[in-house]
């Protein structure tokens, strides 16, 4: 008998703000319950959803992991297709940000103005600190990691209880590790190599260790800076995590059965 697919992970861009022909800005899709799920909309998330198959028309809820220009750009954009597309949109919308995350998108509202609003379907905003929600039969808890103030990382976990785990940017934190424990994905930050690691964003060894720590099933390097694709992040990784890793690639599916 085939395996059943409960939950799909599409990888829209495993890059970062510095532009790249290989790497788009951070985005991703979680498809599970008859939902999709938009973690992030970097600059190109709009166009690399249609290469996935994947319309503004079809996103049922879009979950921010902070508000840098990398992870929300395309937003705007979005908005304004959901009104002008040669078909408009008609199912409601949720979005989903951290702390002050009304406030921001209501900076934004002050200078967009009614090219934002919804008009033929319900628009929704949201934040989450650290708390637990349901979107229809999904579970989805949160947690504050460690970047800034307004970061959330998500726990998305499907009715058959599988889940995927995104940190959004990060540096080392038990925040994620708690998240992510017995993950079946884990997908993790890892912007520079070991050597050039900074503040606030993960390295292969430092994203190891947490996988490491939560017990997830599989790995998911992402957000990669130009100079990571100078050093073999996975040897990098393998000091401190010896399960299954995979690097990102643009449009890369992964899916999570149940036998």
């Amino acid at each position: 008998m085939p395996n059943l697919l409960i939950m799909e992970l599409i990888i829209l861009g495993s890059g970062t703000c510095v532009p790249s022909l290989k790497r788009g800005s951070s985005g991703l899709v979680v498809k599970t319950d008859g939902k999709i799920i938009l973690i992030d909309s970097g600059s190109g998330t709009l166009e690399r959803l249609l290469k996935a198959g994947i319309t503004y028309r079809d996103v049922d809820v879009i979950c921010y992991t902070h508000v840098h220009p990398d992870h929300i750009s395309d937003l705007v954009p979005f908005l304004f297709t959901c009104r002008y597309g040669d078909l408009p949109r008609q199912k409601d919308l949720l979005i989903v940000g951290g702390e002050g995350f009304i406030e921001f998108f209501n900076q934004l509202r002050q200078v967009f103005g009614k090219w934002l609003n919804a008009e033929n379907y319900k628009l929704d905003l949201k934040e989450v600190v650290n708390e637990t929600m349901s979107i229809g039969n999904i579970k989805v808890s949160t947690r504050q990691p460690a970047h800034c103030k307004e970061s959330v990382s998500y726990r998305i976990e499907s009715s058959e209880n599988q889940s995927i785990v995104l940190s959004g940017d990060t540096d080392y934190c038990e925040s994620i590790i708690s998240l992510g424990h017995n993950a079946d994905i884990l997908v993790l930050e890892c912007s520079f190599p070991d050597e050039l690691k900074i503040d606030g964003h993960l390295s292969p060894s430092t994203a190891g260790e947490i996988a490491t720590k939560s017990k997830c099933k599989k790995l998911i390097l992402t957000h990669f800076y130009p100079s990571c694709e100078k050093h073999d992040l996975i040897a990098e990784c393998r000091k401190t995590y010896s399960g299954d890793v995979v690097l990102a690639e643009d449009l890369m599916k992964v899916q999570v059965t149940k036998n």
